[in-house]
């Protein structure tokens, strides 16, 4: 009988417990599961309209500087990162080649010169024999035959193709001479614009080889610290857009790796060119956005993060994205 009490016990305090388990665990599970909403006020204020792409920073030129003449590279005067002018010697090919071949076009043209000289006073004697010659036949044809008066017409008309043969010669050989000091002049590889070294492709000693294309030895960039741009490519969806924004004149903003906490906000959109590329059925075009590069932080080849502002506009109501999901 006792047992009998002891188990009913027991089975009534399982029996609460169990419901009293069971009536909480409903009550947290539905209050776990029920929904809970986030509030915001509506307000008023400005939105603008964006368009994100990727793009790659590169100077407004890169001008590849090489050599026209043939021959060891005796000095190199500039190194990568080097700021040059217009007109500075970068590197100089060894020149006494080319020295030899102005002292060997100069002499010839000395010989030409010399020959001309030598022809003149051949001529004047034949201009004279032939003038004595009529002279004498004026005074009395018996004093000198036809023959011979023939001789001395025909030497000198002889030796007047040959004055005109030896002037052409003059000339030839000062062309000769010009070539030979323009290729020395090559010797000594310039700048041709005031600009930074980005690239250098030669070492001093190295040989260079131009006959049949000139070799790249350094590339230069101009106009680094005023201005660099980034090449963009644009889905052929978004280019109306973008059309828009460049006539209305609105400005791109831009975030690189280097800089992750700087915002460059002074970009514009300089240029949209026609040469699209079609990958995979997807037509892009090329968006060219210019800005300023103060204290040289944008450097090439750099990865730019682009927002371009499409459209803004002001004192409207906003809503937040997930209210509308």
């Amino acid at each position: 009988m006792q047992l009998l009490i002891k188990l009913t016990i027991v089975l009534g305090l399982l029996g609460g417990g169990s419901y009293a388990a069971y009536d909480y665990g409903t009550d947290w599970l539905a209050e776990r599961n029920k929904p809970h909403f986030r509030t915001v006020a509506v307000e008023r204020g400005n939105i603008r309209i964006t368009r994100n792409a990727t793009g790659q920073v590169q100077p407004v030129l890169s001008v590849e500087v090489g050599s026209f003449v043939s021959g060891p590279i005796q000095d190199l005067f500039v190194d990568y990162n080097d700021e040059v002018k217009k007109d500075q010697i970068l590197a100089k090919i060894d020149p006494r080649v080319y020295e030899a071949a102005v002292s060997r076009d100069r002499a010839t043209l000395a010989t030409r010169v010399a020959d001309v000289e030598r022809v003149e006073a051949q001529l004047q004697r034949a201009v004279n024999d032939e003038k004595r010659a009529l002279a004498l036949q004026a005074e009395n044809a018996d004093y000198i035959s036809q023959t011979e008066l023939d001789q001395y017409h025909f030497a000198r008309t002889a030796l007047d193709a040959q004055l005109t043969i030896a002037k052409a010669t003059i000339e030839q050989a000062q062309a000769n001479l010009e070539n030979s000091e323009t290729n020395l002049g090559y010797t000594d590889i310039r700048s041709p614009v005031d600009g930074i070294i980005i690239n250098r492709t030669i070492n001093e000693g190295q040989t260079l080889a131009a006959q049949f294309q000139a070799p790249q030895l350094f590339v230069i960039a101009p106009r680094m610290r005023e201005k660099m741009l980034i090449e963009a490519s644009i889905d052929e969806a978004d280019i109306g857009m973008l059309q828009e924004a460049k006539a209305a004149g609105n400005p791109v903003i831009f975030k690189v790796d280097a800089y992750p906490e700087m915002l460059f906000e002074d970009g514009e959109i300089e240029q949209i060119r026609l040469s699209s590329t079609t990958t995979q059925s997807v037509v892009t075009y090329p968006v060219i956005v210019a800005t300023p590069n103060p204290g040289m932080k944008l450097l090439p080849n750099m990865t730019a993060d682009l927002t371009f502002q499409v459209a803004e506009h002001n004192d409207v109501l906003k809503v937040p994205n997930a209210a509308i999901r």
